[in-house]
Formats: structure tokens, sequence, C-alpha cells
């Protein structure tokens, strides 16, 4: 169903968001602080919007891209007496409690509350294999699941609690840094060496695939809390630890950003789980 769909905030992401629903033919209105981001997309047909008031009385359905919680609040605070009615769909960072207080005020303007993520880059918006998940309303998601489909083909609805998106978000990002500096410290030392960083992409590729093979076993070990196959043990990753220090040396590279990683491997080793599967970290980071 062609409905109409008001963006707010026109940043890259937020670009990709409205340039999406321009694509699937959608009526859609814009806002931004700052007007001229909006130029390219007038060009496709958006209309502008003067006021966010005026943007958020356009459509049903309201799509925030801003930083954060806080800040969407805070561009919608205008337009809290045109909230009723419609359905408030933020996609933006933030914490879980966050995403709560929020989904509050939101209510309590009379809108129904969708918090969402966008699990990829801009550019892959609209792509069938893009995932975007929502939590809260599903009567409202329901509604508009054909238009929030048209942002990527993977849409998952994960439950009613407003603030799952921002909770998932959060689980999940947990693996980007380390994962990213593990790329950039052996990009540092294969430069050392005179070779180049995209030699490492191919092999990197592939061993992601393999820990994303073993997350399954990992995750059932937790939910279990049963650790006792050892095939990738505590005490084998603690063992390590002087290797990685010593290819530190001779690389030239800072290896000191795994101190607290080697710290909380020693703690679950201390704990008990030296023979247990590395998935028994859960155990001790769990407060």
């Amino acid at each position: 169903m062609i409905e109409d769909v008001t963006v707010i905030g026109l940043g890259s992401m937020g670009n990709a968001l409205a340039g999406a629903f321009l694509r699937a033919g959608h009526r859609t209105t814009v806002w931004n602080r700052t007007p001229e981001k909006a130029a390219p997309l007038l060009a496709d047909g958006a209309t502008l919007a003067p006021t966010v008031q005026a943007a958020v009385a356009a459509s049903p359905l309201v799509i925030t891209c801003l930083t954060g919680f806080d800040e969407t609040r805070h561009a919608l605070d205008p337009a809290t007496g045109d909230l009723a009615g419609r359905t408030l769909v933020t996609l933006n960072s933030g914490a879980p409690a966050q995403a709560r207080e929020t989904a509050e005020w939101a209510t309590a303007h009379g809108a129904r509350f969708l918090g969402g993520a966008i699990k990829n880059v801009p550019s892959a918006v609209g792509a069938p294999d893009t995932l975007l998940y929502y939590g809260g309303d599903r009567a409202a998601f329901d509604e508009h699941e054909a238009a929030l489909r048209v942002l990527g083909g993977d849409t998952v609805h994960l439950g009613v609690e407003p603030d799952l998106a921002a909770l998932y978000e959060m689980a999940v990002g947990s693996t980007l840094l380390p994962a990213l500096v593990g790329f950039f410290q052996g990009a540092a030392a294969v430069q050392a060496r005179g070779l180049a960083a995209s030699t490492l992409v191919p092999f990197t590729v592939k061993w992601l695939e393999m820990i994303g093979s073993l997350l399954p076993t990992f995750a059932r070990e937790i939910d279990t809390r049963d650790y006792t196959d050892g095939q990738s043990s505590v005490g084998l990753f603690l063992a390590s630890e002087p290797w990685d220090l010593e290819f530190g040396r001779e690389a030239g590279v800072d290896v000191s950003w795994a101190a607290p990683l080697y710290e909380l491997v020693r703690r679950a080793a201390d704990a008990g789980h030296a023979d247990h599967s590395i998935s028994a970290l859960t155990e001790v980071l769990r407060r």
C-alpha cells in the first residue's frame, strides 16, 4: 500500500531512507534543521515541510533519523500537538532506557511508537537483505509493515517492548569495535612488513565466517550454562597472551587494547573455567 511518509533528519542515513520511500512511490515529506540537505530529495519529488510541526502533520507514518533519543524528543518538542494518531518510528542509536522514555513520551502525546534499528550502511537501504528490526506497538507495525519493508527486505518485529531494538542494537553492536580494532592491528602489522592491508581481507572474511559458524554453539552453551565442551577453552585463549605480546613487539604495533580482554580471560580461569568453553566468559561478565 502506498501511503504518505515523513522523514525527519536528513543526514546520510536519513537521505537514504527518504530516497528509498520516493523510489517506491510513497509521497514523502522531509524536514531537517538545515533545509539545504533536502535539495537532492526535492529534485526526486519529496516535499520539504517548512516546520517540524508541518512535517509531523503531513503523514500518518513519521520516521525520525537523528543521533539519539534525546535529540529526537528535542526536535519533535514543537510538534507534540501534532503527534496524536500518528505512528512514530525512531531509527537512531541509544540505550534501552532512553527508548522506553521516548516511548512513554510519544504515547503520552497520543502517538503509537516503534523503536527501530538499521543494521547496515546508508548505501544498503532498500536492499532485499538489509536488516531492520523494531520493538513496540504490534498493530502499528502490522499497519505500516509494507512501507517499512521498503527500507530493507529483512524487516523484523522483535516484540511489543519498545526498547527491544535498542537492546539488540547495543548487544549486537558490542562485537563491532573489538572486531574492527583487531583488523586494524593486523593491518598495521602486515604494513610493517611492506605488505598491503588489502591482502588481509579475504582471509579475515573467512575467519569471521568461521566465528559466525560457532555462534549457535556458544549461544546454546550460554543458554544452558553448560560450558564443559572445552574445544575452544578459556585456558587455550589465556595461553595465547604472551604470543600476542611478542607479536606486538616484533611488528611494532600497540596491542595494549587487548589487555582488558585477557584480564577477563584470567578472571574466568581463576573462577574455575580454565578447561571450559570460552563462552564461559559470559559468567564473568554477568553482574
